[in-house]
């Protein structure tokens, strides 16, 4: 893989420059493609825009930037979308900024002032060829300044093809459809792509990147788009009351063990209810696995605080209630005496020291 940095003006860079939604946008002569698919939408804001310009009036440098080449001699900007696109807005008129005490657009510069901003020169690293492995490790290696690619923005540009292409639609567009279905029950941001990497992890069990190099030039994402309906319309069937928790579920994962399971959706709820209700639980999001495979594990049941602990543990003159022996404080952990999925609370009443060897052996009964 061949790695090189060149400069480049700003005026080449804005020569030939084109905004569309339905185009796309593309600068340098028509050969710098500026949102690539695999990019996310225009996120800087007004401050931020300003201060660009401001950097280039007074000579400052910006950070690098990164193009990768085509195969046909074009280019795809891979890091710097967010700067590119602050340059050539101000340029094309669309803000205005401080300059000398006047305000101004790129339309409204001296002749002067004008070719002093064109002539300024970008740092830009161009990467050529390399495999997509290679191409990972650097654009990860490089996400180091500026607004940062997300993991799931570089697979994206490692693996941009039509399939990137046809599922950004449905999962990376403000307001987009996986959204509109999917906000009660997910967190994250379509436009950074969490909609996306999560939906590829669930279906794929986590191998992400395995799924898109398999996929790359699928012409659609019918598959994924498919799975993630049904997942969304599973948990709305089992789980129909929605709760603040339900955003931090992997509803993927649990969909993918139990989508065939016979479950009662009133039943389930009333065990919901229930522990939603329980101060002892102190994981809320993991009821959901709870009441579906009774792993006490998913609730960060409460411990005894270091206060009952000791309280206890002078009661019982630091002998272990099972096996009897002495021990130091520190040597001794504290147990429900009736289990908590029995009705026991994490309260001194309900409290007994017993030694590490004797508390994992009552654990595993």
């Amino acid at each position: 893989m061949e790695i090189q940095l060149t400069p480049i003006r700003i005026g080449d860079l804005f020569y030939g420059f084109s905004n569309s939604e339905e185009e796309g946008v593309f600068g340098y002569g028509g050969k710098l493609n500026i949102r690539p698919k695999y990019q996310r939408e225009f996120v800087y804001s007004e401050k931020q825009q300003k201060a660009v310009i401001e950097s280039i009036r007074k000579d400052f440098p910006l950070n690098v930037m990164y193009w990768v080449e085509n195969e046909d001699g074009t280019y795809e900007l891979l890091d710097g979308q967010q700067r590119t696109m602050s340059i050539c807005e101000f340029l094309s008129g669309n803000f205005i900024v401080d300059w000398n005490g006047t305000l101004k657009s790129g339309v409204n510069l001296t002749p002067d002032e004008l070719q002093k901003f064109k002539d300024y020169q970008l740092m830009v690293y161009i990467c050529r060829n390399g495999s997509d492995s290679e191409k990972l490790d650097w654009f990860r290696t490089i996400n180091i300044a500026g607004e940062k690619l997300t993991d799931q923005e570089i697979r994206n540009a490692v693996y941009a093809g039509p399939f990137v292409t046809e599922a950004k639609k449905k999962f990376s567009k403000t307001g987009c459809v996986a959204y509109k279905i999917g906000s009660d029950y997910m967190t994250g941001s379509p436009i950074r792509q969490d909609y996306l990497e999560t939906a590829i992890s669930w279906l794929n069990n986590g191998e992400i990147e395995k799924y898109m190099a398999e996929h790359q030039h699928d012409t659609n994402a019918d598959d994924l788009w498919l799975y993630f309906q049904n997942v969304m319309s599973w948990v709305k069937a089992k789980f129909p009351k929605k709760r603040k928790e339900m955003k931090q579920v992997a509803w993927g994962e649990i969909y993918n063990k139990y989508k065939d399971a016979k479950l009662d959706a009133n039943e389930l709820e009333a065990n919901v209810a229930r522990l939603m209700k329980d101060s002892d639980v102190q994981k809320r999001s993991g009821i959901y696995w709870y009441v579906l495979d009774d792993d006490e594990h998913h609730l960060g049941i409460r411990a005894f605080d270091d206060n009952i602990k000791r309280s206890v543990y002078e009661q019982q003159l630091g002998v272990c209630k099972i096996c009897g022996k002495h021990f130091e404080i520190e040597q001794m952990e504290a147990d429900h005496i009736t289990p908590w999925v029995e009705g026991g609370r994490t309260i001194e009443a309900n409290c007994q020291m017993l030694c590490r060897d004797c508390n994992r052996r009552k654990s595993k009964k």
